[in-house]
């Protein structure tokens, strides 16, 4: 286990290391960089929000209805449970194929909802894809017009250990797509 992370780390370093010489040689050559925050981009954007809060709405509807199954079923289990020992093995296997049935049933409902080919995953691809198209083609646009030689994205990035804001963009995509 030790030399997994140790591994982990080492392909973390030099991967951090080889960005940090390509920046370098970049820097060099007097070109241009920037990052931005598109966490914080896509959050200025109501589109995004509403979107978020459609797919925030779908999701607590789908658990709702999954919760409801999983109760329905621990209802079955119980009831069986208490009438055991009154019933004959034909009719203790029927109830227990019939919950068991009834699990799968529910846990392949709970897949084609949650999973990302599921409805909720294509309906955030639906929801999200053009707006983070958007973004991205403004994040290209500025890049063209600005000179940039590169534009990170330092969302969720724990690799990045200092921003200078001088170099922030993403005030700039927000007013390249009409937001401020």
């Amino acid at each position: 286990m030790k030399q997994t992370t140790s591994t982990s780390g080492k392909i973390k370093r030099t991967v951090l290391v080889a960005a940090l010489l390509l920046i370098a040689s970049f820097a060099a050559q007097s070109q241009k960089f920037g990052y931005v925050d598109s966490e914080y981009v896509l959050k200025k954007i109501p589109a995004y929000n509403a979107a978020q809060e459609q797919l925030d709405k779908l999701s607590k509807q789908y658990q709702q209805e999954i919760e409801a199954k999983y109760k329905t079923i621990q209802d079955l289990y119980d009831k069986y449970q208490a009438e055991k020992v009154l019933l004959t093995e034909e009719l203790r296997q029927k109830r227990e194929n019939e919950i068991i049935s009834k699990e799968k049933e529910v846990k392949e409902l709970q897949k084609s909802r949650f999973s990302p080919e599921g409805t909720l995953g294509k309906k955030r691809e639906e929801l999200m894809k053009p707006i983070q198209d958007k973004v991205f083609n403004a994040i290209k646009e500025l890049a063209a017009e600005g000179g940039y030689a590169l534009i990170f994205d330092v969302a969720n990035n724990p690799n990045v250990v200092y921003n200078n804001p001088r170099y922030d963009l993403s005030d700039k995509i927000l007013e390249k797509m009409g937001f401020k």
